[in-house]
């Protein structure tokens, strides 16, 4: 209940204080109510099944209460959400080489997509001509670092698990993604910004710009 108050912004109804399975369940179905009066189908998920810790449908209402108020509002030019972020993405990232947005999963994968977000919007953030392709590593840390310090994005993904796997969460991916429409919309690219530089060659030494200091 008190995720959705955050995430919502909207005071729910009083939770019952009590510790019994009774009053856990009470809670968890006025959750559940207050994500129905939003216009948002629950479908297979019950109040029962979360307090006894099954997993997969505790992961299912998280995912359900993200989409509805951290995602399904994101608009592009009349497309659905997911498209339109996707597109807001392509679009923010387009001038950058080495930069491909066609999903939410691979796209991500060497870091220069995120990086090429923050550099769009705050340049002074990252030296993105010094970044390498075949870093990315690097580039996902250093993504991840300046947005938690400097955006107030906290760190959501793990550069390790994305680089690992074949195919990184899409839905952790555009949970993230998320984070930097909602930061960034509507702000203009910084006035008199150097256009997108060019990523260094894979055998330049790695360097990255001194950062300023918090504001």
């Amino acid at each position: 209940m008190l995720l959705l108050e955050v995430i919502s912004g909207e005071r729910l109804a009083k939770p019952e204080r009590g510790k019994m399975r009774v009053h856990k369940i009470s809670n968890v179905n006025k959750a559940l109510d207050f994500i129905a009066s939003k216009g948002v189908k629950l479908v297979s998920i019950g109040a029962e099944e979360i307090v006894d810790g099954n997993v997969k449908m505790t992961l299912g209402m998280i995912w359900t209460i993200i989409l509805r108020f951290a995602i399904q509002d994101i608009s592009v030019e009349e497309t659905s959400a997911k498209e339109g972020l996707l597109l807001w993405c392509q679009r923010k990232t387009a001038p950058y080489k080495n930069v491909n947005i066609q999903n939410f999963h691979i796209s991500w994968k060497d870091g220069l997509g995120f990086c090429a977000l923050i550099h769009r919007h705050r340049p002074e953030l990252i030296d993105y001509g010094k970044l390498r392709k075949d870093d990315p590593l690097t580039n996902l840390n250093t993504a991840f670092d300046v947005a938690e310090k400097y955006l107030d994005i906290p760190k959501m993904l793990d550069a390790e698990d994305i680089v690992g796997t074949a195919r990184p969460d899409e839905k952790a991916i555009m949970t993230y993604v998320s984070s930097f429409y909602h930061a960034f919309s509507g702000a203009q690219k910084v006035p008199g910004a150097p256009a997108p530089p060019t990523p260094s060659a894979p055998h330049a030494m790695p360097s990255h710009a001194s950062l300023p200091p918090p504001t």
